[in-house]
């Protein structure tokens, strides 16, 4: 769970970086977090390096239906389907890529907080709405950062308002149902599409 948490972020602060401190900087970063990586796991690589290098990136595993938030609506044979997986991984790269070239991209340099903060929540809502599965206690990695994320986009105030007071509902809602979980994915699906369009205008202060 923590390295999914991590990987949905991680696209954000690579962009981060590559802007900010250049390709060889970032290289180097990423070249220190690895060693790092590398030499805590030592005495686990060691002792039994398949078995270690399996069970901190276990892309297989599968998850339990009856737990899951966001897809109760689809059949049992579908959610634990390896093609479905590759689909959400598919299409997860696929937005990434759209909006690194439709927002991101376009935002001003050098980036300001606001425009980081942005940048990760928009990365991490995006691995979010593609996840295989989400739990209960998932909800933890993204409830914060809704306000920011979308009052940052055109939708109207009280659409954006009905969309976060859904979201706390379906997370609320135990176990999962059939509309709980459609709807939650359908906030999803409306957040991430309006995150790709042009951002909200900030309106000029009258001196």
């Amino acid at each position: 769970k923590q390295w999914y948490q991590r990987r949905v972020r991680a696209p954000g602060l690579f962009f981060i970086l590559l802007v900010e401190e250049g390709l060889i900087k970032t290289t180097g970063y990423i070249t220190v977090c690895g060693l790092l990586q590398l030499v805590l796991g030592l005495p686990f690589l060691l002792e039994n390096p398949i078995g270690y290098i399996k069970m901190s990136f276990d892309l297989g595993r599968q998850f339990f239906f009856k737990w899951t938030v966001n897809y109760r609506f689809l059949p049992e044979n579908i959610f634990l389907s390896r093609y479905f997986h590759v689909c959400l991984l598919a299409i997860h790269i696929g937005l990434l890529i759209a909006i690194c070239f439709l927002r991101w991209r376009k935002m001003s340099k050098p980036l300001d907080a606001k425009s980081i903060l942005l940048i990760l929540f928009s990365s991490n809502f995006i691995g979010i709405a593609c996840a295989r599965s989400l739990h209960y206690q998932f909800y933890i990695w993204y409830y914060h950062t809704l306000p920011a994320l979308f009052f940052s986009t055109k939708l109207p105030v009280p659409v954006l308002m009905l969309m976060m007071g859904c979201i706390e509902l379906c997370w609320n809602t135990y176990p999962s149902t059939v509309i709980s979980s459609s709807l939650l994915q359908l906030c999803h699906v409306v957040g991430v599409v309006a995150l790709l369009m042009p951002p909200r205008s900030e309106k000029r202060k009258i001196s």
